[in-house]
């Protein structure tokens, strides 16, 4: 009788542990459960939030900016006192330096990521290059703006010149290019080299001819994102171009781009019409080239 109860007594505790076991399974999944909704809550306010402040920023200038828009504005110069008219000049000089500062920077960033990628041996030189183009990317463009009018306007004579802000805004661009490019050619598979290696081909044939060809959308989608923050500095033009405005011709010509144009119309309050309707064409050039780099991308993949 006694062997009889202590085997009782033996499955009512078995039976209570597993009672618990499970209730405490319960008990983790509906906790579980819970910060999972809590988190993803979280995280979906967090998008809202971002999504809306966008949203806003965007609405208030084109309600803004639309009604000032028309050919004449585009198309036109500016005039008299209060800076009426249009704005052409600064958006030919808005696109002449963001090119050659283009022409500057790719062939160095590209290059220098071959060699970061395929040529270099992996070590304390190469991790001391990849640090140097992150802290040149994280450098204020003000200092930048500064730098590039004590080197290249003051140093090398250059002047307040479209070479000068183009040689400035390169310094900005190449780190984003470069780090870009580097991934880009990372990312092209290994046995795709192998293969080439196998059928004879020598190292530069295999990054003329197959990786470079292979990585060229991710590597135009970095150049696309370098131009469209180069279009978006006003530090950097403001030192080293000028506010002339006029028609620049040759590299060095001075100018006014649509940033600083923007940031003299808002700052003394001369025309704040003209300035709402400089700032749309503006951010619409940037989402241009963002929308581009994105396609550019999709198609890479």
């Amino acid at each position: 009788m006694a062997q009889d109860a202590s085997t009782s007594t033996e499955q009512l505790s078995s039976s209570q542990r597993i009672k618990r076991a499970l209730s405490h399974g319960k008990q983790g999944r509906i906790s579980k459960n819970t910060s999972n909704k809590v988190m993803l809550g979280v995280f979906r306010l967090a998008a809202a939030i971002t999504t809306l402040v966008l949203a806003a920023i965007i609405a208030y200038v084109v309600v803004n900016g639309l009604p000032h828009i028309s050919l004449d504005f585009i198309f036109g110069w500016p005039h008299g006192v209060n800076a009426e008219g249009g704005i052409w000049p600064t958006i030919v000089s808005t696109i002449y330096v963001t090119a050659l500062a283009m022409l500057i920077c790719t062939p160095i960033a590209v290059l220098a990521a071959v060699y970061l990628a395929e040529y270099a041996k992996q070590g304390r030189l190469v991790n001391t290059i990849r640090y140097a183009a992150d802290t040149l990317a994280s450098v204020p463009s003000i200092v930048m703006g500064l730098f590039g009018y004590a080197l290249f306007v003051e140093a090398m004579g250059l002047g307040l010149s479209m070479l000068s802000a183009a040689l400035a805004l390169a310094l900005l661009m190449l780190p984003i290019v470069m780090r870009t490019t580097e991934e880009a050619i990372r990312s092209v598979p290994r046995y795709i080299r192998w293969g080439a290696y196998g059928l004879g081909a020598t190292k530069w044939q295999v990054v003329s001819k197959i990786v470079l060809p292979s990585a060229f959308g991710r590597i135009a989608t970095g150049i696309v994102l370098g131009i469209g923050r180069a279009i978006g500095e006003t530090a950097v033009v403001l030192y080293t171009m000028g506010q002339a405005i006029n028609m620049p011709v040759t590299p060095l010509d001075s100018g006014r781009p649509m940033t600083v144009h923007l940031y003299l119309l808002a700052n003394d309050g001369i025309n704040m019409n003209a300035a709402y309707g400089t700032a749309l064409l503006l951010m619409v050039i940037i989402l241009a080239f963002n929308l581009f780099a994105r396609h550019l991308s999709r198609k890479s993949k």
